[in-house]
């Protein structure tokens, strides 16, 4: 893991940083009416970047008319602080998140508008890719996660090994995916709740002395998990009982195939659905009761 938080590093450059606050142009895009648009990262006024800092947990504010850090700053900053808390995936994965193009985007049809974005993102992951070719990396979307990686090397993101988790770390995960719902950002609230399973599948199964699966298959965890804890129905259970645990697999299934579909990994083209704000905050509240149980059975 701390290979991958050193690379993370790599964004930090002046061309890279120049991409992501949406400085750097790559053409035209057009749509079906002839309107055109530009291909580029939304811009990140210096306002806009304090917000995300604080949204972050680095707290910034933007003083009209006074001394302010450039964008270049704020953006390099908060870079940093993301490499040390390794949440450089999450910054980027809110940093092109579908609604961060909707003054972009908007007015056009869904089918245009899906693929404009497919687009567009996709054509900065490449450009982004290739200043870090020549090192012999790429930034590359892996599950539900943006990575740097050594060009060539086996596409896995390693299952999170969790020292431990108890009920008030599960209420600070489901707190920031409830606060990405607030702010309107579904897509990174769906990787927080689907990463607060995972994280509870494997730490319980490591409680077993037993090894996680390690490719982020949050149904396979939870398999394991289901055989080691025996949580399998009983028929000689109450039926209200073997009702609500097949309720729980259903929970999971559904996570895992709406992070398939709905979240921040790119490159899924016309399977990406949308949801409204109830339902995020379903899938939020469903992912927090699923970890509490789970941990439940544990201990």
């Amino acid at each position: 893991m701390q290979k991958e938080i050193n690379l993370y590093g790599l964004l930090k450059t002046k061309e890279i940083i120049a991409i992501l606050d949406g400085d750097t142009k790559y053409g035209d895009y057009e749509f079906d009416d002839g309107t055109i648009i530009t291909v580029a990262m939304p811009y990140l006024s210096g306002p806009v970047l304090c917000s995300i800092s604080t949204l972050f947990g680095l707290p910034k504010s933007y003083t009209w008319g006074g001394a302010n850090l450039s964008r270049w700053e704020y953006l390099d900053n908060l870079l940093e602080l993301c490499i040390k808390q390794n949440r450089c995936s999450d910054l980027l994965s809110y940093l092109f998140s579908k609604k961060q193009f909707s003054k972009i985007l908007s007015g056009h049809g869904a089918d245009e508008i899906e693929k404009a974005y497919k687009h567009i993102t996709e054509t900065i992951i490449q450009k982004i890719s290739g200043l870090l070719y020549f090192g012999g990396n790429e930034l590359t979307v892996i599950g539900n996660q943006f990575v740097i990686r050594k060009i060539g090397s086996k596409a896995i993101v390693q299952a999170p090994k969790i020292k431990s988790i108890d009920r008030e770390y599960i209420k600070s995960i489901s707190d920031r995916a409830m606060q990405d719902v607030e702010h309107g950002n579904f897509d990174s609230a769906i990787t927080k709740s689907r990463t607060l399973l995972e994280e509870s599948f494997c730490y319980v199964i490591e409680k077993k002395n037993d090894m996680p699966s390690d490719n982020g298959d949050i149904l396979k965890l939870y398999k394991q998990v289901r055989i080691l804890y025996n949580m399998h129905t009983d028929p000689g259970a109450d039926k209200r009982i073997n009702t609500l645990l097949s309720g729980l697999n259903n929970i999971v299934s559904a996570i895992a195939e709406m992070r398939n579909k709905d979240s921040d990994a790119h490159g899924v083209g016309a399977n990406r659905i949308a949801i409204d704000e109830h339902h995020a905050r379903l899938l939020v509240n469903s992912a927090m009761t699923m970890a509490d149980f789970i941990l439940s059975v544990e201990t």
